[in-house]
């Protein structure tokens, strides 16, 4: 049996007919993958975890709801051997992907001073790469389980890496 075929729109640069998923909402116009990356094809990126919190996408700007002082961070077994003497760490810089992102506004008063920037000069989740970062604050671990504070991620946002905060933990000169 054949799988119904993919809803095709319109790309408001080139005009060309693109499968939905192949495309994105930027500024309120569909814009097709193609116009916005080329001919650069997709990376393979897999997930190492997972957060594990109460907070919610919500309808604001931002879009948060929920307490999210402390997160939970549920590694896949498989990186248990990559863990070594993580607990020795009191920041961790955290790169997830965000899943729930929305249509992207190119510019926007952002929330916390209203000044006008785009996306780059902002923390909004709605981002062409989805890709967020943060620095925590690490407070345990518990055999491949992180538990960490200051995580502005929702949950079920798959974790795509972690690393050291370089700049709380590098010698000095």
């Amino acid at each position: 049996m054949r799988s119904p075929r993919a809803r095709r729109v319109s790309c408001s640069e080139c005009g060309l007919r693109r499968p939905e998923a192949a495309t994105c909402i930027i500024d309120e116009a569909r814009v097709c993958h193609r116009c916005l990356f080329g001919d650069l094809q997709p990376l393979p990126i897999y997930p190492i975890g997972f957060v594990v919190n109460s907070q919610e996408r919500d309808d604001s700007d931002f879009g948060l709801r929920g307490q999210g002082d402390v997160s939970r961070i549920e590694l896949l077994a498989s990186q248990e051997p990559f863990m070594y003497r993580l607990d020795e760490e009191d920041c961790l810089t955290i790169v997830y992907y965000l899943h729930q992102a929305r249509a992207i506004q190119s510019r926007f008063k952002r929330g916390w001073d209203g000044k006008l920037v785009g996306v780059f000069a902002s923390r909004t989740p709605d981002r062409l790469s989805r890709i967020g970062i943060q620095d925590v604050r690490l407070l345990a671990v518990e055999g491949t389980t992180l538990l960490v504070e200051g995580l502005d991620a929702v949950n079920g946002t798959p974790v795509l890496d972690i690393k050291m905060c370089w700049s709380r933990n590098r010698p000095g000169p």
